[in-house]
């Protein structure tokens, strides 16, 4: 999101983070029915769903590492502003990126830290692309105080509920993983196709 206008648009919510395509994605997992009667679900169906929950993770991961990169440099900039720090942003860049302050939301289940770029969907005018703008560093020295206040809170937020959507995910993807070990080990499903999918 530029820092020249940190807040949403009118209406705007902080899970516009996602997009159109994954908005359903992320809704088709909250749905009740999702995890409902899994034994009666195929095989090939119990694991499109697994792939689903991992293909969002990567992307969900993805937006979260790049929001906490920007909420580590704004939490700078202000620190420099009051005279705690000594250097300029760029010349901080490489410790602040490498110490990044912001770590997993309380209750985030532990999983392997993916560094993988996911497929993104084009750049637009989603919150995602505003938070995520190319020219955040560029701007952050000419930004008034109470605005990068502003802009430190709004992603915030929009972390806090992609952290959400996480645990939604991770939650789906252990009762998928579950099922499809049940199979394997009672012998209802074909092992070499179970194997060939992990």
């Amino acid at each position: 999101m530029p820092c020249t206008s940190p807040a949403p648009p009118a209406g705007a919510l902080p899970c516009e983070i996602v997009s159109q395509n994954n908005r359903r994605r992320i809704d088709r997992v909250q749905d009740e029915d999702f995890l409902a009667e899994l034994d009666a679900v195929s095989d090939n169906e119990v694991r499109d769903r697994r792939m689903m929950c991992d293909d969002l993770d990567l992307e969900l991961s993805y937006y979260r590492r790049m929001l906490h990169g920007r909420m580590d440099l704004i939490s700078f900039e202000m620190r420099r502003r009051a005279g705690e720090e000594e250097q300029s942003l760029i010349e901080a860049l490489p410790r602040i990126l490498a110490e990044g302050a912001y770590t997993s939301s309380p209750g985030l289940p532990s999983r392997p830290i993916s560094f993988e770029i996911p497929d993104l969907p084009r750049r637009g005018r989603r919150i995602v692309d505003k938070a995520l703008d190319g020219d955040f560093i560029a701007r952050l020295h000419s930004v008034e105080d109470a605005q990068l206040g502003e802009t430190q809170r709004f992603l915030q937020e929009v972390e806090a509920e992609v952290s959400r959507h996480r645990r939604i995910v991770h939650g789906a993807l252990d009762s998928l993983q579950e099922e499809l070990t049940r199979r394997y080990r009672e012998g209802s499903a074909d092992a070499d196709e179970l194997l060939a999918s992990e």
